[in-house]
């Protein structure tokens, strides 16, 4: 029997603001797709990958790609990922989990080139906004001398102390939802599907361009199924009716009703135990925990599953 790991999560409610979106000039926007016929804001799943990867580094996991605060760019040990012919004990977790792929231009003229890839095993969905963007921006001036390089008058160095300079950015106050999939018998040490879900749980810094925008990405939410059926059947099952202010998973029930999703296959985890969403999947014979709890005992089940 095959074991698949699926979870879909919701974030808090909070204030997005200049999460990879595009610059242009003096203007930073959201990304935005339409989402049931409506403009939402999204969250790109690399950027959602970037801060697992930070994380992976930062809780003393070595990762074959880290960012390298003084170059303000990405670094490599193993460029080549030539420590895959070494066995699994010399990968990195984030090639493991992420997959790779380099591709070098052929050596000689009319010859093919070569190309070294692995399809990454933990996939992430782009996080889509729980409500739709109402088109709130916000309009700021930095003090002047701030930001000297966007002075207006270049040629005159005191003009840069003395104009300010104007700037707006796209806002979504909001809570994101997204999912992920990952087979752990697939990984060359299948132990990082519970080391992944366990840094999930911790999800910070995800958005940001040229700083990082505080935003909570941490679950308030989260239903994890850890089952033999390869497809998910979970992703994107929170849905609000009131603005964000509550979460309900209407799809998730009615899968369960369906026995297309079975209670004993899932991990919930709720922030706030008392929200009737707690009481809702209770009434189906879901055990509802702390977010933390849950994602605990989901990891545990992993580990044993493996065994």
């Amino acid at each position: 029997m095959t074991l698949h790991v699926f979870a879909n999560i919701v974030t808090p409610y909070g204030t997005a603001s200049n999460n990879r979106g595009e610059k242009g000039g003096n203007t930073t926007t959201l990304q935005k797709l339409l989402w049931k016929s409506q403009v939402h804001t999204t969250v790109s799943a690399e950027s959602i990958r970037f801060a697992i990867r930070r994380l992976f580094a930062e809780n003393g996991e070595k990762t074959n790609r880290f960012w390298d605060d003084s170059e303000q760019a990405n670094a490599w040990i193993d460029p080549e990922f030539k420590s895959w012919s070494e066995g699994k004990n010399a990968t990195f977790i984030d090639d493991d989990l992420f997959g790779y792929m380099r591709a070098d231009a052929p050596k000689e003229e009319a010859k093919a080139g070569t190309a070294t890839i692995r399809r990454g095993i933990l996939e992430i969905t782009r996080a889509v906004s729980l409500t739709p963007w109402s088109g709130d921006v916000s309009f700021n001036a930095a003090s002047p001398g701030a930001a000297p390089s966007a002075a207006k008058n270049k040629k005159d160095p005191e003009s840069k102390k003395q104009n300010p300079v104007p700037y707006n950015a796209e806002i979504h106050a909001t809570r994101y939802q997204f999912g992920l999939a990952m087979t752990p018998e697939k990984l060359a040490d299948p132990s990082r599907a519970a080391k992944a879900l366990n840094t999930i749980g911790t999800l910070r810094s995800v958005a940001g361009n040229h700083g990082r925008f505080l935003y909570d990405f941490a679950p308030e939410m989260i239903v994890i199924r850890i089952t033999d059926d390869p497809a998910p059947r979970i992703l994107y099952c929170f849905d609000t009716e009131d603005g964000g202010k509550t979460v309900s998973a209407d799809s998730l029930i009615a899968r369960i009703d369906s026995g297309d999703v079975l209670a004993s296959e899932l991990f919930v985890g709720v922030s706030d135990l008392s929200l009737p969403i707690v009481e809702s999947l209770k009434n189906k014979g879901v055990k509802v925990f702390g977010v933390r709890k849950a994602i605990a005992d989901a990891s545990d089940s992993i580990l044993k599953g493996m065994k």
